[in-house]
């Protein structure tokens, strides 16, 4: 179950291909490494290897987090928690690692050998800096 994103969230989420920092569970401690990833209506994907994979695997609660600055000056963010599915499904997984792929302007088979998850959104926290 989803809850509802803000527009602006929204528009901020989707707005340029961002790196993204995913945060999983790892022996009762956080675990915290960069992504790309994907947002629409509700749902995240990243594509995964690792460490990372076998966090979700074992605790599927997540949370992510991604920046916007310009010449070392922050101008958004956002916060998401929600719960990480692992996409198993050949078919389905090549179809997300695609999506996430072209918005980074890669080649659809790059990262291919990362395992994608849909992470369905909980809660969302975003805020935007004012120019001073």
């Amino acid at each position: 179950m989803t809850t509802d994103v803000p527009d602006e969230a929204e528009e901020l989420l989707t707005s340029e291909p961002l790196v993204a920092h995913l945060g999983t569970c790892r022996d009762g401690k956080p675990h915290v490494a960069p992504v790309w990833y994907r947002y629409d209506d509700g749902v995240v994907e990243v594509a995964i290897a690792g460490r990372k994979l076998a966090n979700v695997r074992e605790n599927p609660r997540v949370a992510l987090s991604v920046q916007k600055d310009e010449g070392g000056r922050a101008r958004w963010g956002a916060s998401i928690r929600g719960t990480a599915t692992v996409i198993d499904d050949e078919d389905e997984a090549g179809e997300v690692l695609k999506r996430i792929n072209r918005k980074y302007d890669a080649d659809d088979d790059a990262w291919s050998e990362n395992t994608p998850v849909r992470i369905d959104v909980g809660s969302v926290d975003y805020w935007t800096y004012d120019d001073e």
